[in-house]
């Protein structure tokens, strides 16, 4: 019933709060092109910021409760540590998108130019030091391939802000597509929520499940045609929280296996710069039939090859979380 309620107040306190940042991000002109719709318009981006809003509204509900009701403070500075990291990640987005001006790669518009790559890991590493702070997590890892392996006092100093830093930027690497960021992010957080209380990490299942329902109010108003995009506010905050779970909840296996889609995504990435000297960009180009046509004749992205299949914006983004929902169940197969 108190996780039930925290999901709630997630949801409630995202879906009331969203419109009036969409408003204030108008006022204060913190837009991005909306770059697959006619006429290319202006859009409020950084999604995070209310849905982060909505987390740590919903964990506060949850910890409240348990204290006040169960008596039962054992797990608070790991979830008070979850919160700091979450919050300082969608900080470091939040600086990422607040450089909105507009940019054009190879003649085509790509939306706000935001930080230079070697900045963003640099900008979410601080967001490790609160798990590193409580040593959160356990040393012995499930290594694919390997098996157990005890990293001893390297898991806090070294695993965990890689798995940090990491998970924020594999997550940022694909988007730009109305509901994308926000739709894979409710598939694997709600997979990733129902294994760890599965397997007995309340902690974890807590974080992700509270997550899944801030990213459901969240849709409402980024799903096509979005009222806000997503920005790095929010694939920085999705992948800090996809790390603190992990640690958390010592799962870091099933979350490798159902974070896949972003790792092959990574691999691509840096086969783009390899192959034509630069990252490619997610961006398609709109035609007149609504259908979105690839920049590229290579496949350097998961998006270009929902392009290849003619696909409007709405079927790339339902493509792709179909496919995340696959990846989502393997872990449930496998243990």
């Amino acid at each position: 019933m108190i996780l039930i309620i925290s999901v709630l107040v997630a949801f409630l306190v995202t879906f009331l709060f969203t419109p009036y940042v969409i408003r204030y991000f108008k006022f204060i002109d913190l837009t991005s092109a909306d770059v697959h719709k006619k006429g290319k318009p202006l859009v409020p981006i950084s999604a995070g910021v209310p849905a982060t809003i909505g987390i740590v509204a919903g964990l506060l509900a949850y910890i409240f409760l348990n204290v006040y009701i169960l008596r039962n403070a054992s797990n608070i500075v790991q979830f008070f540590a979850g919160i700091t990291t979450i919050m300082i990640a969608m900080f470091s987005g939040f600086i990422d998108d607040l450089n909105s001006r507009q940019v054009k790669v190879a003649g085509y518009l790509e939306g706000k130019r935001g930080l230079k790559r070697w900045q963003k890991p640099l900008l979410t590493l601080p967001a490790a030091v609160p798990l590193i702070a409580i040593m959160a997590g356990t040393t012995t890892m499930n290594v694919p391939l390997i098996g157990y392996v005890d990293f001893g006092v390297l898991y806090p100093l070294l695993i965990v802000p890689i798995g940090v830093v990491g998970a924020s930027n594999m997550v940022n690497m694909l988007g730009g597509f109305n509901g994308l960021e926000a739709g894979m992010g409710l598939v694997y957080t709600t997979g990733l929520g129902i294994f760890a209380y599965t397997h007995g990490s309340t902690v974890a299942a807590a974080i992700f499940f509270v997550t899944a329902a801030a990213l459901t109010a969240i849709l409402k108003y980024n799903f096509y045609p979005a009222k806000i995009l997503a920005g790095d506010s929010l694939t920085y905050t999705l992948g800090a929280i996809v790390a603190c779970g992990a640690i958390i909840g010592n799962m870091e296996k099933a979350t490798l296996i159902t974070m896949t889609p972003f790792l092959v995504q990574g691999v691509l990435k840096f086969y783009s710069k390899f192959k034509l000297g630069h990252f490619a960009s997610d961006l398609g180009i709109l035609k007149r039939d609504g259908t979105i046509k690839s920049k590229y004749d290579g496949i350097y992205s998961w998006t270009h090859i929902a392009m290849k299949l003619n696909l409007t914006e709405p079927q790339i983004v339902m493509l792709l979380v179909a496919i995340q929902c696959i990846f989502a169940f393997i872990p449930f197969i496998l243990y």
